[in-house]
């Protein structure tokens, strides 16, 4: 089975009758509601966290020790690392819209991250010791310590339900490839669906977000294209 007859097998599933049935708010899908989550060392939805514990299982059992480093991020939490970034980067001499550009390559404007769904994770192997920071492309290639891991997830992921949303195809346009980002499709699929009605005026006018002024809503319209839907193909 290839992954377009998998997807397409898991969206007839229970579990994503009863995810369509909850049909999630705006706020929820921009991380301001209160999503129903679970889970001790992340925070996914019911549906995400089952899956993921089954994934876990089954890589335990091959070697590797499944931990996660970052799932479900408030639009609280996203606006403090745009706004700590967009600092960075105006120190660093960068000016105007050359900041936003410098921001975007791995981190989203706040209201338009995947992680705030509830069906997201960025993971490691626990195995290996950490040094520094864990989520460089680097370290899951060339003898990098979670080189085995990305192997293990390329080949056995999608039989959960997790795909890979940032992938390394040259042809793909926005954020930067991450290896370690994997989504829940049968719930991230609507989900983003249900995210692309939300009209462009709900993002990037926060009191508190840095850059808002070079957000117009042509560069908006730019962004949800390039980055919100540079995705893998499967999960579109």
């Amino acid at each position: 089975m290839n992954r377009a007859e998998f997807i397409g097998c898991i969206l007839g599933t229970p579990i994503f009758v009863q995810m369509i049935q909850q049909n999630p708010t705006s706020e929820i899908l921009m991380g301001r509601g209160s999503p129903d989550l679970v889970g001790e060392s992340y925070s996914l939805t019911r549906a995400a966290a089952t899956a993921f514990e089954q994934m876990k299982a089954q890589a335990l059992q091959d070697g590797i020790s499944l931990e996660v480093v970052s799932s479900y991020r408030s639009f609280a939490d996203q606006l403090r690392i745009w706004n700590r970034k967009y600092e960075k980067f105006k120190q660093e001499g960068l000016q105007g819209k050359a900041i936003i550009d410098a921001i975007t390559e791995y981190s989203t404007l706040p209201g338009t991250s995947r992680h705030h769904w509830g069906t997201e994770v960025d993971l490691i192997d626990a195995a290996p010791p950490k040094e520094g920071d864990v989520l460089l492309t680097e370290k899951f290639y060339a003898g990098g310590p979670y080189e085995k891991l990305r192997l293990w997830l390329e080949e056995n992921a999608h039989a959960f339900g997790f795909i890979k949303p940032y992938t390394s195809d040259p042809n793909r346009k926005g954020f930067a490839y991450e290896p370690w980002h994997y989504s829940y499709a049968p719930e991230s699929i609507p989900f983003l669906k249900a995210f692309l009605k939300i009209p462009l005026e709900k993002f990037g006018s926060h009191a508190e977000l840095r850059g808002q002024q070079h957000l117009s809503l042509n560069y908006l319209q730019t962004y949800l294209n390039d980055y919100v839907l540079g995705i893998a193909e499967e999960l579109r």
